[in-house]
């Protein structure tokens, strides 16, 4: 499915259809960003750090998904090469998408000579877009990259950025209470 989604990204009719709205609605996003976006998301569940979870609880019921995986990942050049021609696109909506979905996609040690380029389309988006998924995926990418991202964060980046570390200790903590929450007796429910 993935490579054919790729394969059709360059096709006319994606570019103009939003078959996703009625005639009643203005469009949200044209079906191009849509497809992006899926090719974004089944990336990032197929990115190295999802690909070491999955290794790490490899069971019966596993196998078939991991095969799957092992296969995307496999194929993530040629979707990569589709993805990459969109990153000059005029629409800033289809250019930022292509972006995100060539990120987790740059993991592939055949594509990791295309980081520096997409590094500056990374300072692009940071100094125009607001989109808080847009901005965490970069500068969670640049930060992997071993960039410093100190001078592309903004107020509203480093508010999120303690948000989620503070969401992500309380939950630790919860764990290391056994989950329970640290009630003294377990919740009547």
């Amino acid at each position: 499915m993935a490579l054919f989604v790729a394969a059709i990204l360059d096709h006319p009719a994606i570019a103009t259809v939003d078959f996703g709205r009625d005639a009643d609605t203005p469009p949200h996003h044209p079906t191009l960003v849509r497809l992006l976006e899926w090719l974004s998301d089944t990336a990032y569940d197929a990115d190295d750090e999802c690909a070491a979870i999955s290794e790490r609880h490899v069971s019966e019921g596993f196998f078939q998904e991991d095969r799957e995986m092992r296969a995307f990942r496999d194929l993530r050049p040629a979707i990569f090469s589709a993805v990459h021609a969109l990153l000059g696109h005029d629409n800033t909506d289809v250019h930022d998408a292509a972006l995100v979905a060539a990120i987790p996609l740059a993991e592939h040690p055949a594509i990791t000579a295309h980081r520096a380029e997409l590094a500056d389309h990374v300072r692009c988006l940071l100094a125009t877009s607001t989109d808080r998924h847009n901005r965490d995926r970069v500068l969670d990418a640049m930060k992997a990259w071993g960039h410093d991202i100190t001078d592309l964060e903004n107020a509203d980046d480093i508010a999120a950025r303690q948000r989620y570390a503070r969401l992500k200790a309380e939950r630790e903590s919860w764990w290391a209470a056994d989950g329970t929450g640290g009630y003294s007796e377990d919740p009547p429910f």
